[in-house]
């Protein structure tokens, strides 16, 4: 039981790294376009980051994300030593791609880690030619590394299209100023997006753990009866989240909000809100993205709306490395990390 509610303490402390790790990713273009100070920002965010726990519950009605999460390793090879073993490697990897300000994806570093963890136990039982990894849940999820920030470019190249087409005889001072205005909408449909995407996938986490452990008790239930029975862990992985945001990441804004592409209040607008769509389609359809590559490729799309050169490609590479690598490195850091422990 100890154990256990260790694992719940980590699972929630990785949720306030995701937090403050992630608020670039909401927050960087309305800093960068100076439409709110950075203090106004993390604020506006975190609150939304906390709101889409009711956009969750009660409009989609599942916690689909959490429930891939929990189900992304095979149940026969999940025990508390792997999933401490995989929050360790989540949590290390984080602090280390925040303190060089690489923005990687939480999400991915995550999962790697449970799997990692999980093929540790698997080899360490001398079983490792079974079905460790849940594909069907596992594969929509990789594919998405590269689909999410390829959807978010595709809506904001179509929507700063849209705009600037709709705008193109308006006075530019009057549109600047409303374009400020509607960033605040736009960030918080992405905060939204953010929160309802990032915080479920603590509660796969936690929900993973107390399933195992409720069945080494000879209660076996599905991950919905989890959250029906214990509405506190998604609660308390809202508010996590959203704490984590009001700390904010301002290294990993400054690559967000000016080292890609310079961005105007217009086509921070329209970066949000491919951004925010992107996410709630992913929640919808339940497959956990990265809000990071996802913001990142909207921004790109807006940048290329310019002229190709307007995108720095030197940045957005040295991005993409991260994003391949966080899964292989928090697969391999948890498990070394499973090994210690044991």
């Amino acid at each position: 039981m100890h154990f256990l509610v260790v694992i719940i303490i980590l699972a929630l402390v990785f949720d306030y790294i995701n937090g403050f790790h992630d608020a670039a990713n909401s927050i960087a273009t309305i800093v960068s376009t100076k439409v709110l100070t950075p203090f106004q920002a993390v604020l506006w965010a975190a609150v939304f980051n906390f709101a889409a726990f009711f956009i969750s519950r009660y409009v989609i009605g599942e916690f689909k994300i959490g429930n891939t999460i929990a189900s992304s390793v095979n149940k026969d090879f999940i025990n508390l030593h792997v999933i401490c073993a995989g929050l360790v490697a989540a949590i290390a990897w984080n602090l280390l791609t925040w303190w060089f300000g690489i923005p990687s994806s939480s999400s991915h570093t995550l999962l790697g880690g449970f799997m990692g963890a999980a093929l540790a136990h698997a080899g360490a039982l001398s079983r490792g030619g079974v079905n460790v990894i849940n594909y069907a849940k596992v594969i929509p999820t990789f594919l998405f590394i590269f689909l999410a920030p390829f959807i978010g470019m595709v809506i904001a190249f179509i929507i700063t299209l849209i705009i600037l087409n709709v705008c193109r005889r308006a006075n530019p001072y009057r549109a600047d100023n409303w374009f400020r205005r509607l960033q605040l909408l736009s960030s918080a449909l992405l905060s939204l997006g953010h929160g309802g995407n990032d915080a479920q996938k603590v509660m796969g986490i936690i929900g993973a753990a107390m399933i195992w452990y409720e069945k080494s008790r000879g209660h076996e239930m599905s991950f919905k009866q989890f959250i029906d029975h214990n509405m506190w862990v998604p609660l308390a992985s809202f508010t996590a989240i959203a704490l984590g945001t009001m700390s904010g990441g301002w290294k990993i804004v400054k690559t967000m909000g000016t080292r890609i592409t310079k961005v105007t209040p217009l086509e921070g607008v329209s970066a949000e809100t491919a951004g925010a769509l992107t996410l709630l389609l992913s929640e919808k359809l339940g497959i956990p993205v990265s809000t990071t590559h996802t913001i990142t490729g909207s921004i790109i799309g807006v940048g290329a709306t310019r002229r190709l050169s307007a995108v720095r490609w030197g940045v957005t590479i040295n991005l993409l490395w991260a994003w391949v690598l966080t899964i292989p490195v928090s697969a391999l850091l948890a498990g070394l990390v499973y090994f210690i422990i044991k």
